[in-house]
């Protein structure tokens, strides 16, 4: 004879820890991880550490003691030496300068203009939007180096070759961080809110800077750090329009280092290192109010 337990029973007869951790779930509480989640935490840890870590290594290193077999797994003793060497040989102070200041307005008007962007297409309504929309999103299918050859040869004709602005004009736009913003504020932005200050007399760019911007605060915030990694971290465009001796951002100078008949993979370990130095001192920063308003976000959403 087959016996069928209740909820009840079960939960009578399973382990304690157990018992509690279901209690937990249905009541909305927090899960403990067990031993497995940890161990995989921490593999994943590992993998996305070692990248750097070997960089690092090999930054230390000498050129013949990385070819030979097995590669060093420790540090050795030439790592300033070897960054003081790619900082300038690379000419790595005016890379960065010229970076920042790329990466900055970039990331800036990125944020400004999406943000704006997103709000019109979440909230106000008008003809044609979601046609607009999708023109928007099917702008993100187009691989970036179909527009290589057209958007140079504006270049060129404007006399803009070797000059930041050929850099940072085409990255002002994103239709990802339009998307973003959309999505965002379709969730986070009440409409009674907008109709209030509608009521109140408030025009539209009132209702965007005292409004908009306060309520999506959390996602530029996010965007912003996203938009100032992808451009700090770009190389084909910058490596078409600029020079190394110009103005070079940190990639393209980074490019120039350890050339010759045997490149010296030591050196262009080092210039790499450095050109990575400053993202990780933006997260370890700013780490805190990104995560932050990823899980408001979410909250919201």
């Amino acid at each position: 004879m087959t016996t069928t337990l209740t909820p009840v029973d079960r939960e009578a007869k399973a382990p304690k820890g157990r018992v509690r951790r279901s209690r937990a779930a249905r009541a909305g509480g927090t899960l403990h991880a067990g031993p497995v989640a940890y161990a995989i935490l921490v593999l994943f840890t590992i993998g996305s550490l070692f990248p750097l870590v070997w960089t690092a290594i090999a930054a230390s290193r000498d050129n013949q003691r990385l070819a030979e077999t097995p590669p060093p797994f420790w540090f050795g003793s030439n790592l300033m030496d070897n960054l003081e060497i790619a900082w300038k040989d690379a000419n790595l102070g005016e890379a960065f300068l010229n970076t920042t200041i790329v990466a900055g307005i970039s990331a800036v008007t990125i944020v400004v203009l999406s943000t704006i962007a997103g709000f019109a297409f979440a909230k106000l309504r008008f003809r044609g939007r979601n046609a607009l929309m999708l023109i928007v999103i099917g702008t993100m299918m187009v691989p970036p180096q179909l527009s290589v050859i057209p958007l140079y040869m504006m270049v060129a004709e404007l006399d803009w070759t070797d000059q930041l602005q050929a850099v940072i004009l085409p990255s002002v736009v994103s239709a990802f961080g339009v998307f973003f913003m959309r999505q965002y504020l379709s969730q986070a932005l009440p409409d009674e809110l907008i109709e209030a200050a509608r009521m109140d007399g408030a025009s539209s760019w009132r209702v965007v800077w005292h409004i908009v911007f306060p309520a999506a605060r959390p996602a530029m915030a996010v965007l912003g750090m996203l938009m100032f990694v992808q451009t700090w971290n770009d190389f084909l465009w910058p490596f078409l329009v600029l020079t190394q001796t110009g103005n070079p951002t940190v990639q393209v100078a980074v490019a120039g280092l350890g050339r010759g008949y045997t490149p010296d993979q030591s050196l262009i370990m080092a210039g790499a290192l450095l050109g990575t130095l400053p993202l990780l001192l933006v997260f370890a920063v700013f780490g805190k109010q990104i995560v932050g308003g990823i899980m408001q976000g979410a909250v919201k959403g």
